[in-house]
């Protein structure tokens, strides 16, 4: 299929040597939603749908996913290219707006790769701003990453040098995770939303999608409407995730709030949607150790 057609295209399927572009229209969508892979998609293995499609696909957008054979960060010539050789052929034109979304490594590539589409806006959750050591000293984490890809060179290194050229970006992290606050702070600007999420832990995505709320936000996105307290109202609901429960008791105890850890457990182990019996008891082994430590402590 050449270039022209493909753009004009209802659904296609372009393979390159480092990943695939995969696009599922919908009939009188002017909203695209580019999703791009990240770790995780990537152990799933082949064949794979669109990151997040499940989750888009009723929301009647228009979706491309972006797909990587290997845990790269898309640190590599085939997705850049592609990308462009749809924007020459026109392809981006047939939206009204167009929304790039990932997590980890797809929140960093959505980032990166925005400016190369005019108009893009982001929605990022836990993004790297860059696995470069030198330009981020605080970034240990995913020793493979940098072990295996190329972070020396331009273009595509440093996604806080992406920022300026982007209409909107919305950043999502938990700020008790020392990396992804550091990341976040060196992608600050005026056209930037900092959204912090505490106790949603690296993969933050999982507690959004949990809480239902990933729907509000990419509808926010799409409308260009501001994250509002319709988000924040629904997001209550992260009380129930387990991933998050667990974060914010292990962040608690780690600070010394026993009195708080005693009061979260009594109150999660009311909320049982969602748990598993070794979610409960995790919270009731957390309360006796936090009630322990006040009665070794003389109740202080």
């Amino acid at each position: 299929m050449q270039a022209a057609e493909t753009a004009r295209a209802d659904r296609f399927l372009i393979e390159g040597v480092h990943g695939k572009l995969w696009f599922e229209g919908r009939k009188g969508a002017d909203t695209l939603i580019v999703s791009f892979d990240n770790l995780a998609t990537i152990d799933e293995g082949w064949p794979r749908n669109p990151w997040a499609f499940r989750r888009l696909e009723p929301m009647g957008h228009a979706v491309l996913g972006v797909q990587s054979h290997a845990k790269d960060w898309f640190r590599q010539s085939t997705t850049p290219a592609q990308l462009l050789a749809l924007r020459d052929a026109g392809f981006f034109a047939r939206f009204r707006r167009i929304v790039l979304t990932g997590a980890s490594m797809g929140g960093f590539a959505a980032l990166n790769f925005a400016p190369l589409i005019p108009g893009a806006r982001v929605l990022a959750f836990s993004a790297q701003s860059t696995m470069n050591r030198a330009i981020a000293p605080f970034e240990k984490r995913f020793p493979f990453a940098v072990r295996k890809s190329d972070w020396g060179e331009m273009p595509f290194l440093d996604a806080a040098a992406a920022i300026p050229y982007i209409p909107r970006v919305v950043l999502i992290h938990d700020p008790f995770v020392p990396e992804d606050k550091a990341h976040a702070a060196r992608m600050r600007g005026p056209n930037v939303e900092q959204i912090a999420c505490p106790h949603a832990t690296h993969e933050a995505i999982r507690v959004i999608l949990k809480s239902g709320t990933f729907p509000l936000l990419i509808d926010a996105m799409a409308r260009d409407a501001p994250i509002g307290p319709a988000f924040w109202a629904a997001y209550r609901a992260r009380r129930t995730v387990p991933k998050w429960q667990r974060a914010l008791i292990v962040n608690a105890r780690a600070a010394g709030h026993n009195r708080l850890v005693i009061a979260a457990c009594t109150r999660l182990l009311t909320l049982s949607d969602g748990e598993t019996g070794e979610d409960r008891v995790f919270l009731r082994r957390s309360k006796r150790a936090a009630l322990a430590t006040l009665q070794a402590n003389g109740g202080a």
